[in-house]
Parts: structure tokens; sequence; C-alpha cells
């Protein structure tokens, strides 16, 4: 009888075992579906994301060219970094930062290693960018002209020995390519996954935040300058056609943009306006088809800027 009854005292334990394992899945699941809900009940307008993300943009990737163009030449040596590498440095740091930031917030996640991956991605794209560009600078004081190809410039045909015309053009492949890709792609992926969780309940009523419409302009502004100057035109194509039809699958199971995902939509759809209206205006320029021969033809700001402005402004 002691026997049987030492027999059945591990079985025992383990019946208890797992129903306490059992209890303490499903209290997780329910909490875990608790929270969920109150984040669908409760959107909220992620503020502090949002000038984070703006302010980043503007000042250390949009003021790199316009501190370029302020700056004298000769304020830093041109065998040290400038004020415009600096910025870019600054924002080698910050971006995957927070581009993690709005992973953490979207409730659609991806796996460890694939955020790793994305990260080392950004920070090896935004690099080689770096190097490139600040390459590029220097090379334009001495009389490089932008709409023209690397073979095609006066500065590389008096290039001696001729075969490093095939390294300056591995540099700008580095740069107009390969290093935007690294950058982007991953960029507008975590901004779709971002969007992919801004939604909430068609009956729950919301208002459109004041800081939403007040930072609408600068968002879209900013993606129409990574359009035309980074040359990420089907990239953003992709994903504003991957955010409508997110958007089209939502309103089947009655849910419908907050805050956040109207700001996104909307300043994706501003900046298209933008980039045909650029194109508009651009579209019959013989030398800038020269430059952008294929069937996208979006032209590069800082391209029309050496073409045309900075010409006149030495005349």
């Amino acid at each position: 009888m002691v026997t049987w009854k030492r027999e059945m005292q591990p079985s025992i334990r383990r019946k208890q075992n797992s129903v306490l394992h059992a209890a303490t899945f499903m209290s997780s699941r329910s909490a875990g579906s608790v929270e969920m809900e109150e984040v669908l009940l409760n959107p909220r307008f992620h503020l502090d994301l949002w000038l984070a993300f703006t302010l980043q943009n503007w000042i250390l990737d949009v003021g790199r060219p316009v501190v370029t163009l302020v700056l004298p030449a000769d304020w830093t040596p041109l065998n040290r970094p400038g004020a415009a590498e600096y910025l870019h440095i600054l924002y080698n740091i910050t971006a995957p930062l927070i581009l993690l930031k709005m992973l953490e917030r979207s409730p659609r996640t991806l796996p460890r290693t694939a955020v790793r991956l994305g990260v080392i991605t950004v920070v090896m794209g935004t690099s080689l960018h770096l190097a490139a560009d600040s390459i590029t600078r220097r090379l334009m004081l001495i009389g490089y002209q932008l709409h023209l190809s690397v073979r095609d410039n006066p500065v590389m045909k008096n290039l001696k020995p001729s075969s490093l015309i095939d390294a300056f053009e591995l540099l700008f492949y580095y740069d107009d390519t390969l290093g935007h890709l690294m950058w982007y792609v991953p960029l507008f992926l975590v901004l779709f996954l971002f969007f992919s969780g801004c939604f909430r309940h068609r009956k729950q009523e919301e208002k459109t935040p004041a800081a939403a419409w007040m930072l609408l302009i600068p968002n879209a502004a900013y993606y129409w300058y990574l359009i035309t100057e980074g040359q990420t035109f089907i990239l953003f194509i992709f994903t504003f056609f991957a955010m409508m039809a997110t958007v089209m699958h939502k309103r089947r199971r009655g849910m419908v943009p907050d805050g956040n995902g109207l700001l996104t939509l909307y300043s994706f759809s501003a900046a298209l306006v933008l980039v045909a209206v650029w194109v508009a205006w651009l579209w019959s320029d013989g030398v800038l088809r020269k430059k952008h021969p294929g069937l996208i033809y979006v032209p590069q700001p800082r391209t029309v800027y050496t073409l045309y402005l900075q010409q006149n402004n030495h005349t």
C-alpha cells in the first residue's frame, strides 16, 4: 500500500504541474489579448516618435546639402570631414534607433535575427553613402558635373591612368545604387510594419490630432526629397500600394487608420503629388533626360541646382 502511494505521487505532481502551466498560458494569453484590445480601443498618437523622426530627417539628412551650400568650401580642410559629414555620422547613429523604436510600437514584429540584420544593413548602407557622398562633394569643387555620367565629365577625361575612371564608377555605384538599396529597403519596410499597426475600430470616434496636420507638410516634403534625391520611386510606390491594400483589408474587418496611420497615408499621398508636379515641370528638359534615360524619369534636386541655379550664381 505504501509502495502504491509512492508510485502515484510523481504522476499527481506531473498533473498538477501541467495544470499550472496551462493556467499560466491561458492567463498570459488573455492578458495579451486584453492588452491588444486596450491598444485598439485607446489608440494614441506617437507625437514623440514623429517629432524625432521629422527632426532627424530635416536636420541630419536634408540639412547636409544645405550646410554644404551655406558654409564656404574652405571652412574645413578637404582631407578632413566637414560639417555635412558630421551630420551624416549623426544620422547613421540615430536612424537605426528610431527604426527600432518604430518596430517596438508595431504589433507586427519581425524575428530578432531579421531585426539585427536590418539594423546592420541600414548602418552599412548609410556608411557607404557617407564615404561616397563626401568624395562626390570634393569632386564638385574641382568641376565635376552631376548631370553628366562619370566618363562624360570633363574632370575625368584628362584623368591618368584612364583605368581610374573604373574606380570612380565603382564609387558612384556604391553611392547611388548599393548604398541606397541597403539604406532605404529596411526604412520603407519598417514604415510599412509601423503603419500596419496604426488602426482603430470603425465605431470608435477619434479626431485627427492637430499635431498630425502640422507634421503633414514636413513629412510629405521629406518623402518628396527621398524619392527624388534618393531615387527611391519604385520602393516608395510599392510601399504605398501595400499600405492601400492593408487599408482595404482592414476595412473588411471594421477597422480604419488612426491618427498615426492617417499621417503616414496622407504624407505618402501628398509626396506623390509633389513628385508629379516636379516631373511635369522638368519633363521636356533634354539634359536631364540624358541623365535619366530609363522609363522612370525623376530628376534629382541637387542635379537641377548644379546644372542651372549654381551656374546662374557664378555668372
